[in-house]
């Protein structure tokens, strides 16, 4: 499996110059603003190993928040600063804690639990509660779940599950694809050979993430995550051929299910392009989600072997990762030699 690399950070001397040659993404941004007890656990009552052991009285509530909390000091009775609107993990700590206490205390605190506008409870490491207790949140209308997982574990997977289904989404009209592990998005009009230089970098052993449409994802300060529908997973369409399986043809190396998107490079006819880039010191970006990520433009024409010019830039951005910017670098010598020669 090819390493996902980091987007190349772009200097402070280009800032301005990034500023006029910013390209923004125009298509819409999708965000779930809130997700039922029911579809939760719909969705990952079995990645998560959950079961139901309490009533589903509390299905619909509403989880606003893709984080979890253990509430270790909420069963002491500290309720200042509690993270109500999030779902509750109850651990080995939390669950010793209630059923040592004595006199009914144990009860009291648990009841005050329940009466807090919480999602729903999770019992860790296969915990059950007395009965008592589940008639307390039967009462209150709470949902319990049970789980074999250690609290820790079940925190991670769940977390990470949630800040998925929470992450803002949009759609690029393109065909993306994995060149020696750089995520690279190519763009363009309809008839510029899109699915034409896909097929000849799949040739020469870039894996095809999506066609067509490429759905993309991204939790705050993570990397943009491309990925294609599920319907369309490893098809293309390619004009005169019609509808091709890359994974049968080619097989499973040259598909991947998802990659963190590196560039964005478009293919534009010759003539629509008044000015093309010749030395490389004033780089363009193309904003998706939040994210400025490096971006191209280039020409269509006769002749022009377009897949290996993309592959040639997937593996400059590669080079810019490891700290090499060849233009820059170049400029850097060139004012060198000028200033050695005005010396003399």
């Amino acid at each position: 499996m090819s390493e996902d690399f980091p987007v190349p950070k772009v200097s402070e001397d280009a800032a301005v110059v990034l500023d006029k040659n910013q390209n923004t993404s125009k298509a819409p941004v999708k965000r779930l603003s809130a997700m039922s007890v029911r579809e939760f656990y719909g969705r990952y009552a079995e990645p998560l190993q959950m079961t139901l052991v309490g009533s589903e009285s509390g299905f619909d509530r509403r989880i606003i928040e893709p984080e979890l909390n253990r509430p270790g000091l909420a069963l002491a009775g500290f309720y200042t600063y509690f993270a109500e609107q999030r779902i509750q993990v109850i651990g080995n700590a939390e669950h010793s804690y209630l059923t040592c206490l004595e006199g009914g205390q144990g009860l009291t605190r648990f009841r005050e639990l329940c009466r807090q506008a919480v999602p729903c409870l999770i019992l860790a490491r296969g915990h059950s509660l007395p009965q008592e207790f589940m008639d307390e949140a039967h009462r209150a209308r709470l949902t319990i779940f049970q789980t074999e997982m250690p609290s820790m574990h079940f925190l991670n997977s769940a977390t990470i599950r949630l800040q998925w289904a929470f992450a803002p989404t949009t759609s690029e009209h393109g065909s993306m694809v994995d060149i020696h592990g750089i995520g690279v998005l190519i763009k363009g009009a309809s008839g510029t050979g899109k699915s034409e230089t896909v097929v000849g970098l799949i040739d020469h052993g870039a894996s095809l993430v999506a066609d067509d449409t490429v759905r993309f994802s991204r939790i705050a300060g993570s990397d943009i995550v491309g990925t294609a529908p599920e319907l369309g997973r490893s098809h293309m369409e390619v004009r005169g051929l019609g509808l091709i399986n890359v994974m049968a043809l080619y097989g499973i190396g040259a598909v991947r299910l998802e990659k963190a998107l590196n560039v964005v490079i478009t293919l534009r006819p010759a003539e629509d392009l008044n000015e093309v880039e010749r030395v490389g010191l004033t780089p363009q970006t193309y904003r998706i989600l939040g994210l400025d990520l490096p971006y191209l433009e280039l020409p269509v024409a006769p002749g022009r072997d377009l897949a290996k010019l993309i592959e040639v830039a997937a593996m400059d951005v590669k080079l810019k990762v490891f700290g090499h910017d060849t233009p820059v670098e170049f400029n850097a010598r060139l004012l060198e030699r000028m200033r050695d020669h005005r010396d003399r």
